[in-house]
Order: structure tokens, then C-alpha cells, then sequence
């Protein structure tokens, strides 16, 4: 057995090698390779088992997440990957930003304008700097707004930013329509049980990343935004069927139907023609993290 703390996670899988990843992950989803419980809820949400099991290698990953929005982190986690010879025990909180990040990267690659050069960041929490790394990792981003609640928070992580890509010019404010004003990107990850901004708010062009709202009474995206999008993308449509709060709001309400929800595996390949306003609604899957264990065992070997 294998024990790889948060440190070995990052030094091991990169943000685009965990793109490329979750990538693949998602097309074995649409192939049909993956078994795929139901996640397991426990005490109103505040612990997580998430499963999945890769049929074509005859590996499997299970993650337990506690879940505390008051504390930071919010989320703490552990990850467990089994098969090939292998078995790893993993830090599962930075598995789960790096694999958040990077299914923001793979929509974002897929669905945003190619010549995207504004990013707005919407959330300060543990989440929002690998939303920004999975950006920039796939498009050619050179101005970044930073949103926040708490100014000082806004300042401090859009400064650690532009120590990281000193090409970017980063700004932190705490007015979310000033922020996503003109934006090419809009990634949102907060837990914010209320819309973020209204419809008139947004650009005609622009693609939207919103990962932040997992359970049910919980919205960042206004019912409005949905029904306009050209394109709404989710990561398994029984998944945000059960857990996003948007999604289950905008289809009760008649905004979208059901069948207007396209899954990201099959986009990749089936990909309909998009105009204006795009969006990817993710609350996550076993495969995603599946992909990042994955990754972590074969870079392990690769350096042995």
C-alpha cells in the first residue's frame, strides 16, 4: 500500500495531465466502462461515499468526504484506488480541487471561445485556485477578476495568482456583476444557496463553469441563465438530477427539460452547434477521481 499526502498529489499530477485525465475518464463514462453506484448521503450532507468501478481494468476508487461550510477547508476527504497490482490511500482534498479544476479545463477547452482572454472567479474558498489553473491551462486568458465576499480573501488569493502566472494581470473586487462585466469565462465556486447574478448581468458570449452548489437547496446559477444557454453541459445527468440545485429547479420549474441536459462524455465527440451563452454544471463523479488515482499510480511507477 501506497500513501500519497497532498504534496505527492501535486508534484505527481499536474493540472494539465489531470485534464487529460478526467478527459478520458469521461469517454470511457459515455463508452459505458464505468459501474457507478449511487453516492451514499449521510447526516444532511455532511459526509459523502462516492464510488466508481473501471470495468474495463478491473480498478475502482472509493472517496469519503466530510463536509463542514463553516470551516476551512469546508471539505476534507480520503481516497482509496484498488486493482492492477496497485492499492493507494490519498489526500482527498487536494484530489478533489485538482479534479474539479480540471473538469472546468476540459469544458472550458471544449465550449468556451478559442480567443477567451477574460476570466472572472467567483469564490475565494479552497476550490477557486485550481478553477483559475484549469483556465488558463486551455486558454490563452491575460486579465482575471478575483470575487469575494470578504475583500481582504479576494486580495490575498489574486495576488498568490499573479505570483503564479505573473503573464496575467489579476484584480480582486467584491461586486460580482462589475467582475464577470465583459468576461469570456465565468467560473463560479461558491456555496451560495441563492443565484449569483441575474441574466442581464452576463455577456451574450460567454461560457459559464459552475461547481460550487452539490446539494439540492443550494443555486448559483439564476433558473433564467439556463433556459437561455445554447448549451447546458453536466458531468452525468442523473448525478445533477439528484444533487445541483439549479438543475433540479430550472427542469421542475419548465425552464429546460431533461432532455436538453447533455452529459460530458458524449459531448467530447457529439459536440451540438453552440452560440452565445454556454454552461457546464458539475457536482461531480467517481470517474473524476477515479482519473486522478489513476494518474497518481501509473506517475508513481513511471518514476520508480
Amino acid at each position: 500500500m501506497r500513501i500519497f499526502t497532498a504534496d505527492d498529489v501535486r508534484r505527481t499530477v499536474s493540472m494539465p495531465a489531470a485534464i487529460d485525465a478526467v478527459r478520458a475518464a469521461f469517454r470511457e463514462v459515455a463508452a459505458g466502462n464505468f459501474v457507478l453506484p449511487a453516492r451514499q448521503i449521510f447526516g444532511n450532507g455532511s459526509v459523502l461515499v462516492m464510488s466508481a468501478y473501471h470495468s474495463a481494468t478491473g480498478t475502482a476508487v472509493v472517496k469519503k468526504i466530510g463536509i463542514k461550510l463553516d470551516e476551512l477547508p469546508a471539505i476534507r476527504a480520503t481516497v482509496i484506488y484498488t486493482g492492477g497490482g496497485e492499492q493507494i490511500i490519498a489526500d482527498g482534498i487536494s484530489i478533489t480541487t485538482l479534479r474539479t479544476g480540471a473538469v472546468v479545463g476540459v469544458a472550458t477547452a471544449l465550449l468556451a471561445p478559442a480567443d477567451a482572454t477574460r476570466l472572472a472567479l467567483l469564490g475565494t474558498g479552497a476550490q477557486a485556485a485550481d478553477q483559475v489553473r484549469a483556465v488558463l491551462a486551455v486558454r490563452p486568458i491575460t486579465e482575471v477578476t478575483v470575487t469575494g465576499r470578504d475583500p481582504s480573501r479576494a486580495e490575498e488569493l489574486a495576488a498568490a495568482l499573479a505570483g503564479e502566472f505573473p503573464a496575467a494581470k489579476f484584480t480582486a473586487g467584491t461586486s460580482i456583476d462589475e467582475g464577470i462585466a465583459g468576461a469570456d469565462v465565468i467560473c463560479c465556486a461558491t456555496s451560495s444557496s441563492t443565484p449569483l447574478f441575474e441574466l442581464d448581468a452576463v455577456p451574450a458570449r460567454v461560457h459559464i463553469n459552475a461547481i460550487g452548489a452539490f446539494r439540492p437547496t443550494m443555486r448559483e446559477l439564476p433558473r433564467s441563465l439556463l433556459a437561455d444557454a445554447s448549451l447546458v453541459v453536466v458531468d452525468q445527468r442523473e448525478a445533477a438530477l439528484e444533487e445541483s440545485g439549479e438543475i433540479i429547479d430550472a427542469v421542475k420549474a419548465g425552464a429546460i427539460a431533461e432532455a436538453d441536459l447533455v452529459e460530458l462524455g458524449h459531448a467530447l465527440d457529439t459536440l451540438p452547434e453552440t452560440t452565445g451563452r454556454t454552461v457546464l454544471k458539475s457536482v461531480g463523479i467517481g470517474p473524476q477521481d477515479w482519473a486522478i488515482a489513476t494518474a497518481l499510480a501509473t506517475g508513481e511507477l513511471r518514476s520508480r
